[in-house]
């Protein structure tokens, strides 16, 4: 049994406030097998009734990366036509995405129909499908991040356009479209904070006691 003892906490703890939603990556590729290491960290996360329900897509193929960049373009046009006249042109100048310059890019599913698992856990609640394959993206994330490796969720993106893009079973449930690579610069602080959009509240905001 490793002891994790306070120098470990604290490193564990600067790795937390340093994981960053990363838009602008270096054009470097990444060593021969970080990503199949990182995909296999992955995987230790926790999953509703050991179903282990993710699945990971590696999109290497151009035309398939450019279909899924111009769904975001799309749905980017379309999400800032909704933003009110004194966000819009905030809006127009964040970096929303890292398609561009990203090495890697990895779409992200989880597959309800598994047998896997034998159904414990979720006949109740079956998004913890969904859920599980969530905590693997964030076991991903932390993982690559303590290898200096950054990456980038992109969300403004029509599900049923990259599943087509993709040719992947269409009962599969589209969670994300991860970007990954060497970050160009490193900060502590929120990319949408730093530019205005948004701001972390205190803790005590999100806690009830009952």
């Amino acid at each position: 049994m490793p002891r994790f003892d306070g120098a470990f906490r604290a490193r564990l703890y600067d790795l937390l406030r340093w994981r960053r939603d990363v838009r602008r990556f270096k054009r470097d590729p990444l060593p021969d097998g970080t990503i199949d290491r990182l995909l296999g960290l992955a995987c230790l996360a926790p999953s509703v009734g050991l179903s282990e329900p993710w699945r990971f897509v590696l999109v290497e193929d151009p035309a398939r990366r450019a279909a899924i960049r111009a769904n975001f373009e799309a749905c980017n046009a379309e999400a800032l036509s909704m933003q009110s006249p004194d966000r819009a042109a905030l809006y127009a100048r964040l970096k929303l995405q890292g398609m561009d310059e990203a090495p890697v890019q990895i779409a992200v599913y989880a597959d309800r129909e598994t047998v896997q698992g034998y159904g414990l856990g979720r006949m109740t609640m079956p998004e913890t499908i969904d859920y599980s394959v969530v905590t693997a993206v964030h076991t991903f994330w932390l993982a690559a991040r303590a290898e200096g490796i950054g990456v980038g969720w992109v969300s403004i993106i029509d599900p049923a356009g990259v599943t087509a893009a993709l040719d992947v079973p269409e009962d599969w449930i589209f969670i994300g479209y991860l970007c990954v690579g060497y970050p160009q610069a490193e900060d502590d602080t929120p990319t949408l904070q730093r530019a205005g959009w948004e701001h972390r509240h205190a803790t005590d905001d999100v806690i009830l006691r009952r």
